[in-house]
């Protein structure tokens, strides 16, 4: 039940502006009602005080990029996440099989695709765990399956299987499949056979990613992938009650199928904003315009080091992205874009670019998300186009993703542009922060450590990786909060400041007070949506502040 009036007092980040802290926060009704001394003055009063102490009340964070619903539903299978060999994950697909013996599926996500040379997974490994059933995993980037002999037959894939346009089946010599396919047509021809889930696993799996979200200091997400049938899993979570944090629906834009699907998403922005309660909103087109480095298929402007026949996978060719960006844009949705190689990123500026030019003016603050890569003569096209660069911080940093699967495929000079987020903070662009989350974590104060370090969480290198990338500590509490409310079109989230929505995080230090390599062990006491509690470590409130 929300409190009345609930106090906060100690050091608050009011996020106005660096340094703009205050000792006192006061909440009534859901809203910020007070700050400083007329806050403080409502303590005795108050029917809640919470004492800050050593930590630090701020904004609470949001997430520019995510995926709550696989979030929720990987906890539904074998538990794959962070093992650390090929043997392991075998070993928990066989125990979670011989534990489940009615699921006629097996379904996991997200193994590292670090784990096998060049990210090549073998069916016969997974055989070995279960060969009567079918099995299928995603990898951690979700643009890659690996899956049993089984499975492969279900889904009539076969060495005379053709080669899908958006996609790749890896083969063996003699042109049957491995058992490793990437992207979406290649994919979809296994994960099409997987029968869909209850709707009641769906509102759980996102009540389970609201109780993930609320530890980390969470309130808003945009997901970023949203498909029909998701749609209605998180109306029903709405009307449960079951949903525990504000989300924008990203519905996802086929580059073989928009022109048919401009109607529905109109529609089903509509039906949101009638049946989604004040959480819900569906205001977001998602374009994938390519696919990722480590997997080969993220669309480079000069050929992979390994395949120099290619230079990636265009998911749109940029024509066609360009006209349906332009048609979404004039339908009033905001503009979400995937883009990871420098030839994706430069499709998406053309898109963005394309629909400036020919639509009239509005608010519509797009989005290219990842940026990975950059050309250097696209990098002033952020602020030029008014482009929100939504990074996910914890990539930018040497770990066995980079070191062996991506620099090695694009070479140094291309390595040394990656994820460049001082370089376009200090052009004036707007950035935001996001997990990508399952794909990796989703606590954002990983991220902003990694921001502001650029450097493993081992500490390598010592010096940071691309050092001249790295944020300020503000810079990168900013993105984290202030610069995704821009994102959400929320202004009234931009700072805490009377009036606004009480969406607060309780954090147990001051991540602008510790060594920066410290960040990520400060511990979330607290988080509040609109005043009302999401999580609370222990009961830190008191009656009377004396």
């Amino acid at each position: 039940m929300t409190a009345t009036t609930l106090v906060f007092l100690g050091t608050i980040r009011t996020g106005s502006q660096p340094g703009d802290d205050t000792t006192a926060l006061a909440v009534r009704d859901g809203r910020i009602h007070a700050l400083g001394d007329a806050a403080r003055a409502l303590a005795a009063d108050a029917d809640e005080v919470v004492e800050v102490g050593d930590g630090l009340l701020m904004a609470a964070f949001g997430d520019g990029h995510a995926h709550p619903l696989f979030g929720g539903l990987e906890s539904f299978g074998p538990r794959i996440k962070g093992l650390g060999s090929v043997a392991d994950i075998v070993s928990e697909v066989g125990r979670w099989a011989k534990e489940h013996p009615a699921a006629e599926w097996i379904v996991g996500a997200s193994y590292d695709p670090a784990l096998a040379p060049d990210g090549e997974f073998d069916a016969r490994w997974l055989d070995d765990a279960v060969a009567d059933r079918p099995v299928v995993l995603r990898a951690d980037d979700y643009h890659t399956v690996w899956c049993n002999t089984e499975a492969l037959r279900r889904a009539g894939v076969t060495a005379a299987t053709e080669e899908p346009r958006l996609g790749w089946i890896v083969r063996r010599p003699d042109g049957t499949p491995l058992g490793t396919l990437r992207e979406w047509h290649a994919c979809d021809l296994v994960l099409d056979q997987v029968p869909a889930r209850a709707e009641d696993e769906l509102v759980e799996a996102l009540r389970r990613a609201g109780d993930t979200y609320a530890r980390a200091g969470l309130t808003w997400v945009q997901d970023a992938w949203v498909e029909p049938e998701m749609v209605d899993a998180y109306l029903a979570a709405a009307r449960r009650g079951a949903l525990g944090f504000r989300v924008d629906l990203a519905q996802r834009a086929d580059p073989d199928h928009w022109r048919a699907q401009r109607e529905r998403f109109a529609a089903t922005r509509a039906r949101v904003a009638a049946e989604g309660g004040e959480l819900l909103t569906a205001r977001t087109v998602k374009y994938f315009s390519d696919g990722v480095v480590e997997g080969g298929t993220a669309a480079m402007l000069a050929p992979y080091l390994d395949a120099p026949h290619s230079c990636g996978m265009p998911v749109w060719e940029p024509r066609a992205l360009a006209e349906a960006v332009r048609t979404f844009d004039a339908d009033g949705f905001q503009t979400h874009i995937h883009a990871i190689g420098d030839a994706g990123v430069r499709a998406a500026l053309d898109a963005v670019e394309s629909a400036i030019v020919t639509n009239p003016a509005w608010d519509r603050r797009p989005v290219i998300t990842h940026v990975q890569v950059v050309d250097p003569a696209d990098l002033p096209r952020f602020a030029a186009l008014g482009v929100i660069a939504n990074f996910e911080p914890l990539w930018a940093q040497p770990d066995p993703l980079q070191t062996e699967l991506s620099i090695p495929r694009i070479g140094a000079e291309r390595a040394a542009l990656q994820y460049p987020m001082g370089h376009l903070a200090r052009d004036g662009v707007r950035l935001s922060f996001g997990s990508d989350w399952p794909v990796s974590s989703h606590v954002p104060l990983e991220g902003i450590q990694v921001a502001v370090t650029r450097r493993t969480f081992a500490g390598e290198p010592e010096a940071g990786w691309l050092p001249h990338q790295r944020l300020t500590v503000e810079e990168a509490l900013t993105a984290a909060t202030a610069g995704v409310a821009h994102q959400a079109g929320a202004d009234d989230r931009l700072a805490l400041a009377p009036g606004a929505p009480a969406d607060l995080v309780l954090l147990s230090a001051d991540p602008r007070a510790v060594d920066p390599m410290e960040i990520r062990h400060a511990r979330v006491l607290g988080t509040w949506l609109g005043g009302r509690p999401t999580y609370r470590k222990d009961q830190q409130g008191r009656k009377d502040p004396s």
